[in-house]
């Protein structure tokens, strides 16, 4: 997720490639990273850690082993501290970097494609030019909603699963059609371009699924009965739980 923030930043100049510097874990892949975007990426923690601005993009897991090593190599200089990791609060992070002012970030993957959505929660004591920089970085990798903390872990589940979530859907229409009588490849590309445009539908006209489903169910038709199988089976309620669940374990996760 680095990666996909990183390259549209840098090509739009809000991040200017001379101000960027970045540190992974292995050299090689060190190497591989500073010649594909053009920046110093290295193993060594404390130039990031002296850095104004910190983009905090590893496993939740991690985040002890990395606050250890920078407060080992003495990288903790005071600034803006903006993470990306699942489940972990802003009274985490600011225990973990007492130094610097914190933001949590919540990006998703369509973030690879400049079409992502991304949840930012602000810390404490943020100037307004600190923000700014914030939506700037997020906003070239697509558009950004403004969180309180309580909201953070609903919104990971619906914006950052649900891509997966939605990935389940898109495979069983396509299984469906395969089994009525449409070849894979043709079921899976009718699919995505089906669900494309009724999201486009319901984004421009604004209107609610429940209008859209109604305008497409004539009394006696193929889609209502369709519709019924979908509520017998448990569709909606499977759904529901799907986001609750994933909503939990982000609070597991913190």
């Amino acid at each position: 997720m680095a990666q996909a923030l990183l390259k549209p930043a840098l090509a739009s100049g809000a991040l200017p490639a001379d101000q960027v510097v970045a540190c992974v874990r292995r050299p090689e892949r060190a190497a591989a990273l500073s010649a594909e975007f053009g920046v110093p990426v290295g193993i060594d923690p404390r130039p990031v850690g002296a850095a104004t601005n910190l983009l905090l993009a590893v496993k939740p897991q991690q985040l002890e082993g990395v606050v250890e090593q920078l407060s080992r190599e003495g990288a903790t200089a005071p600034g803006l501290l903006v993470s990306i990791l699942a489940g972990v609060n802003l009274q985490r992070l600011q225990r973990s970097f007492p130094t610097r002012r914190c933001v949590r970030a919540i990006p998703n993957m369509p973030c690879r494609i400049q079409q992502g959505l991304t949840g930012i929660c602000w810390g404490d004591g943020l100037s307004a030019v600190q923000q700014q920089r914030v939506r700037d970085v997020f906003q070239c990798v697509g558009s950004i909603e403004e969180l309180s903390e309580s909201q953070c872990d609903a919104f990971l589940a619906l914006a950052s699963s649900g891509p997966g979530l939605a990935a389940v859907v898109v495979e069983a229409f396509a299984d469906g059609a395969v089994a009525a009588g449409l070849p894979r490849q043709q079921a899976l590309a009718v699919t995505r371009r089906m669900l494309a445009g009724t999201m486009a539908l319901l984004d421009q006209e604004d209107l609610h699924p429940a209008a859209l489903k109604d305008a497409v169910c004539s009394p006696g038709g193929a889609t209502i009965l369709g519709v019924a199988v979908l509520e017998r089976n448990g569709l909606r309620g499977a759904l529901i739980e799907a986001i609750r669940a994933t909503t939990a374990r982000s609070r597991e996760l913190a």
